[in-house]
C-alpha cells in the first residue's frame, strides 16, 4: 500500500511556551497563522518554605523536548512534513531565576521564581505537608519570604535607591525580579559561590536556559537573553540596551555571568539533538525569537501601533499598553518594560505595564474555599441566572490592594449585600470585580500616557466567558476584541522567529494572519451607568483599606478580630451559609 502523501502547507513555525505550571510546544502555519498541533506537559512547582517558590530546570528543559517530540509525532500522524518547521520561538516565564555549571550543563540550584501560591489550577503544585501555603490564588505575590531581607538591606545601602534602580530599569526595587534572586542565590547557596569563583557558573531567566541547553549547551551552547527578559532583571538599562555596570555593582553581581543581550527577533543557534533524551526531531532548524511572555502576547495580539494595548485574564490580569519608542515612566504605579525589538536594526519599542494580582483566582476562591460552585465553568451560568450584582460589590484585595493604590493593609471584602442576595449575585460581582480592576489599570495608563484607549484586545483563559466580556466592554464603555486564536502568546513567540533575518517566512502585517478573526463586544449599557458603576466599586475599595493595622494581624493572633467591625461578621456568615446550602443542595 502506498505512503500516504505528505500535506503541503505554507513554512511552519514552531514555539515553545513555557510557564509556570506547564511547557507546550505550538507549531503555525507562517502564511494564515492557524495553529496545526501542540502539546502540553505540566511542570511542578514546589514549596520548600511559605513564600518559597521553586521548580526543577532540569525538568523544564525535559519538559520542553518532550512537547517538541510529541508534537512532531501529531504533525506525523496529520502527514505534515516536519522538515517544513523552519525556525521556532520561545516565550517564557519572566523574572524566574536560573544559575548553572557552564561545564556540566548541570543546574546549581532549583530556578528561584515569583511567590505565587499553587492553586487548583496548577494540579502539578507540590506543598510539603504542613506547610501553610492557601489552596488558592496568590498569597504573597507582594512579599517573596526568601528575598525580603534582601531587599531590606539593599534599601539602606543607598539613599534614594529606588529612583536610582527605577530610573534606570523602569522597575521599583523589588523581591519580584530576578536581582534580588540572584542576590540571595550568590549569598545563600555555596554551589552557586564556588561555580562563580571558578568562572564556572552562568546566570539568566528561563529563556536564557532553555536557548543555551537547546542549542548544545556544554557543548556550545548559545549563552544570551532578550531584551524584554533583560528588561526584567533589575540588572538591564531600558535606556541603553544594555547591562548596567552601576546596576550590577549595587546588586554585586559579577557582569561575567550575565547572557549576552540580543533582540526579539534573529538567530540565536540551531536545535542540537539531546543524546541523553534521545530527542532530535528539529535538529538545525534556527532558534530565532525570543519574548518574555507578557510582550509575546503583545506581539501576538498586533499591538505596535503607539497607544494600543492587551490585557492577558488568567490567575491574575496582565495589562501592557505599547508607548512607542519612548519611555514613559508612569506616576501611577505601573511598570517601564522594554515590550519588543523586533530585529537587530530594528528600533526598541517600550510599554507600560500593570498588572490584577486576583483575577482568575477569585473564581477559584469561590469554588475551593466558599464552595459556591463546584467548577470554574459554573461560575458564567451563576452569573448569567441574575445578569446583575444587585448592588453587591466584590473586591479581592486578599493580600493588599495593587496597583494604582500599592496598599499592603487592603483585605478582601463583599459589601452591599442585602437578604435577597444569593450566591449568583456573589458570582456577578467576582466577575464584575476583574473588569473593574482592569478599569483602574487602563485608567491609570491613559493617565500616564495621554491616549485614551480606543478598544481594548484580550486573550487568556478567561476570555471563553462572554458574560466576562461583555462586561469587561459594559464597565470599560469601550469595544472589547477577542481574537479566534487563542494562542496568542505562542504565536507572538513565533511571529518573531519566522520574521528574523535569515528565516523571514513570517510578515508582521495584519492581513496576513488570515486565520486569526476577532469577536467583538460592544458597550450595551449608557455611559452614565458604567460610570455609576465604577464609581461605587471605587467606594468600595476605600472601604477594604485599613484592616491589616498590626503584624499580629498577619500573625494570625486572635486578637485582631476584636477590632474588626459586626459587618465583618455578618459578611462572612452570610457566605458562609450561602456555601453550606449550595453544598446540601438546598436552593
Amino acid at each position: 500500500m502506498a505512503a500516504a502523501k505528505k500535506a503541503v502547507l505554507g513554512p511552519l513555525v514552531g514555539a515553545v511556551d513555557q510557564g509556570t505550571s506547564s511547557t507546550r510546544f505550538l507549531v503555525f502555519n507562517s502564511k494564515t497563522a492557524e495553529l496545526l498541533s501542540h502539546h502540553q506537559v505540566e511542570i511542578k512547582q514546589e514549596f520548600p518554605r511559605e513564600g518559597w517558590v521553586e521548580q526543577d530546570p532540569k525538568e523544564i528543559l525535559h519538559s520542553v523536548y518532550e512537547c517538541i517530540e510529541k508534537t512532531c509525532e501529531k504533525l506525523g500522524q496529520l502527514n505534515i512534513d516536519i522538515s517544513n518547521i523552519k525556525a521556532i520561538g520561545v516565550s517564557n516565564q519572566r523574572e524566574t531565576t536560573v544559575v548553572w555549571d557552564k561545564l556540566t550543563g548541570e543546574p546549581l540550584y532549583n530556578a528561584v521564581a515569583a511567590p505565587v501560591s499553587p492553586g487548583p489550577s496548577d494540579p502539578a503544585a507540590v506543598v510539603p505537608s504542613g506547610s501553610s501555603v492557601p489552596a488558592a490564588g496568590p498569597s504573597s505575590v507582594w512579599l517573596d519570604l526568601r528575598t525580603q531581607s534582601t531587599v531590606e538591606s539593599l534599601s539602606k545601602r543607598i539613599p534614594g535607591n529606588n529612583n536610582f534602580v527605577k530610573s534606570k530599569t523602569g522597575l521599583p526595587l523589588s523581591t519580584y525580579f530576578s536581582a534580588v534572586k540572584l542576590r540571595w542565590l550568590l549569598d545563600n547557596v555555596r554551589k552557586v559561590q564556588k561555580a562563580v569563583e571558578e568562572d564556572r557558573a552562568l546566570f539568566g531567566t528561563v529563556d536564557s536556559w532553555l536557548i543555551w541547553s537547546l542549542t548544545g549547551g556544554a557543548s556550545g551552547g548559545v549563552h544570551c537573553t532578550d531584551v524584554t527578559n533583560a528588561s526584567r532583571t533589575m540588572l538591564f538599562n531600558i535606556h541603553s540596551l544594555e547591562w548596567d555596570k552601576e546596576l550590577c555593582e549595587f546588586f554585586e553581581i559579577p557582569m561575567k555571568i550575565l547572557p549576552n543581550v540580543r533582540s526579539s527577533s534573529e538567530i540565536y543557534g540551531l536545535m542540537k539533538i539531546s543524546h541523553s533524551l534521545k530527542a532530535g526531531a528539529l535538529e538545525g532548524v534556527p532558534i530565532s525569537g525570543c519574548l518574555g511572555d507578557q510582550s509575546a502576547a503583545l506581539v501576538g495580539q498586533m499591538c505596535f501601533h503607539d497607544g494600543q494595548a492587551k490585557n492577558t485574564y488568567g490567575t491574575g490580569c496582565f495589562l501592557l499598553c505599547n508607548t512607542g519608542r519612548k519611555c514613559v515612566f508612569s506616576e501611577h504605579g505601573l511598570l517601564t518594560t522594554v515590550a519588543y525589538k523586533l530585529g537587530r536594526d530594528k528600533p526598541v519599542y517600550y510599554a507600560l505595564e500593570g498588572s490584577v494580582a486576583i483575577a482568575g483566582a477569585v473564581i477559584r476562591w469561590l469554588r475551593d474555599n466558599l464552595g459556591i460552585i463546584k467548577t470554574s465553568e459554573e461560575i458564567e451560568k451563576l452569573a448569567k441566572e441574575v445578569g446583575t450584582s444587585y448592588g453587591c460589590y466584590f473586591v479581592p484585595a486578599f493580600s493588599g490592594l495593587y496597583a494604582p493604590y500599592w496598599e499592603p493593609s487592603a483585605r478582601g471584602i463583599i459589601c452591599g449585600l442585602t437578604q435577597f442576595t444569593n450566591k449568583c449575585h456573589i458570582a456577578f460581582a467576582a466577575l464584575e470585580a476583574v473588569c473593574f480592576q482592569t478599569r483602574e489599570i487602563l485608567d491609570a495608563m491613559n493617565r500616564d500616557c495621554g491616549i485614551p484607549l480606543s478598544h481594548l484586545q484580550v486573550d487568556g483563559g478567561m476570555t471563553n466567558n462572554k458574560i466576562l466580556m461583555q462586561l469587561q466592554a459594559d464597565i470599560l464603555y469601550i469595544p472589547v476584541v477577542k481574537p479566534s486564536m487563542p494562542e496568542t502568546t505562542a504565536l507572538g513567540a513565533a511571529m518573531a522567529a519566522g520574521a528574523a533575518e535569515g528565516v523571514g517566512v513570517w510578515s508582521l502585517e495584519p492581513e496576513d494572519l488570515s486565520a486569526v478573526t476577532m469577536e467583538r463586544f460592544e458597550p450595551q449599557i449608557n455611559a452614565e451607568e458604567s460610570e455609576i458603576r465604577y464609581s461605587t466599586w471605587k467606594k468600595a475599595v476605600m472601604k477594604s483599606m485599613g484592616w491589616v493595622t498590626t503584624q499580629s494581624s498577619e500573625s494570625g493572633d486572635p486578637s485582631i478580630f476584636c477590632s474588626l467591625p459586626l459587618g465583618f461578621f455578618i459578611v462572612s456568615s452570610m457566605v458562609m451559609l450561602i456555601g453550606a446550602r449550595y453544598r446540601s443542595g438546598m436552593p
